[in-house]
């Protein structure tokens, strides 16, 4: 089976933008614009297919890092984390995945300057052209917000840019944004045109589900999404893990095994959509902010429908709040809608938010998770088979945390 990783890594991009939208105030697509501009750049600048996949690949995932950075923040009053941090943790996150050729730096310093006033001050020509390529996209639409810009108004952005030669872009960088940033690029860049922009311009990128790389990139899309919420911990992570624990219980093959992997490092994928006072209220929740709450199933079905070839996954990874007796949300399914995957994901996410910490309850052993399943199986809400599977896989994994899975 063949996954389209360009499709994955835009759809933790779009993800992403979610989160800069509510703390930087980016705009809407930004992920998608500065992976357009990347694209152009680089074949401007001679970079062969292989490399500009690479590099877009990159760009996408430039602040993969984001949550875990601004988490870093909020714990920390007095001596706040320097940006280096989100990029040297970005950088080794991005490292697992199987590039063409070498990205060394691509995003640990995407946010240098020329003249040597970025994080690691690094002055022109001493970081990879791929790091003065994105930091110029980035810069451009983050700052400047291409996405705002009007026809008329384009003859001013570039000569704010040309006047950032040598000062925040490097020569070479600059240059070429100016010879790619015309009316056409401008146009194509606006909110309702770019996602077909970027399924025109970008190099496809496949994956065999077998690739030794996809457990542990899935593994970094699963923390990105723990790390929203100060109150979630390692969630996904440990769904993730528990459910890999339960296919091989299963017998699965290796497909399937991978494939609800990859639904459990994503169910929750919409919860970055969300705002962090929601997902961290100590207290009950009232019904404005459980509406709130229950959007990000609809966000997460959004963002995953984008994805090509992902088959079944995005079933699974939707239904997880979904309940045999139809109280389930958000379309209100019943066992005849809930295929078997889809009821194991939902008894695995309810067993690990019932045992974990959280702030309106402690952490619960093995039994006194079992004893909340088994009433819930009672009541005909989820599948007593599943339970009872459930019951004699995690009793040892009492309280301890699931290793993460190996190819």
């Amino acid at each position: 089976m063949i996954l389209r990783m360009d499709s994955l890594i835009q759809v933790i991009a779009r993800a992403l933008d979610m989160v800069e939208i509510t703390f930087l105030g980016v705009t809407t697509n930004h992920g998608k614009r500065i992976a357009v501009l990347c694209a152009a750049m680089g074949r401007y600048l001679g970079m062969s297919d292989p490399e500009v996949s690479d590099l877009v690949s990159c760009a996408l995932l430039h602040d993969n890092a984001l949550t875990e950075y601004i988490l870093l923040k909020e714990g920390r009053e007095e001596d706040d984390p320097d940006i280096s941090e989100h990029c040297i943790i970005g950088q080794n996150n991005a490292e697992i995945l199987p590039f063409n050729g070498n990205i060394d730096g691509y995003i640990l310093y995407h946010h240098e300057q020329a003249d040597g006033r970025g994080p690691f001050k690094l002055s022109e020509g001493q970081y990879p052209l791929g790091a003065e390529i994105i930091a110029a996209a980035d810069m451009v639409d983050a700052e400047w917000q291409v996405e705002r810009t009007s026809i008329e108004g384009l003859p001013d952005l570039r000569n704010k840019i040309k006047s950032q030669i040598h000062r925040c872009f490097s020569k070479r960088a600059g240059n070429a944004m100016l010879e790619i940033l015309d009316t056409d690029m401008l146009v194509s860049l606006k909110n309702e045109n770019v996602t077909e922009t970027v399924c025109r311009s970008l190099p496809v990128w496949n994956i065999d589900i077998h690739d030794p790389a996809l457990i542990p990139f899935a593994a970094l899309v699963s923390r990105i999404i723990d790390y929203k919420s100060k109150s979630t911990g390692i969630h996904t992570q440990q769904i993730a893990n528990r459910s890999w624990l339960m296919s091989e219980y299963y017998s699965y093959d290796l497909t399937e095994k991978i494939q609800m992997y990859l639904a459990a490092a994503l169910h929750d994928i919409g919860k970055l959509a969300i705002p962090t006072e929601v997902l961290d209220k100590p207290g009950k929740l009232n019904d404005e902010e459980y509406k709130i709450i229950q959007g990000h199933i609809v966000q997460t079905r959004s963002l995953l429908s984008e994805m090509e070839g992902l088959g079944p996954i995005t079933e699974w990874a939707s239904n997880h709040h979904e309940k045999l007796d139809g109280s389930g949300y958000p379309l209100r399914k019943n066992a005849a809608d809930l295929d078997f995957n889809s009821r194991l994901m939902a008894c695995i996410d309810i067993y690990q938010a019932v045992s974990e910490k959280r702030p309106y309850h402690t952490q619960r052993t093995h039994d006194e998770t079992m004893a909340i399943l088994n009433e819930m199986a009672d009541n005909g809400k989820i599948d007593p088979k599943i339970v009872k599977d459930i019951d004699k896989v995690m009793a040892e994994w009492s309280q301890r945390d699931v290793d993460t899975p190996s190819l």
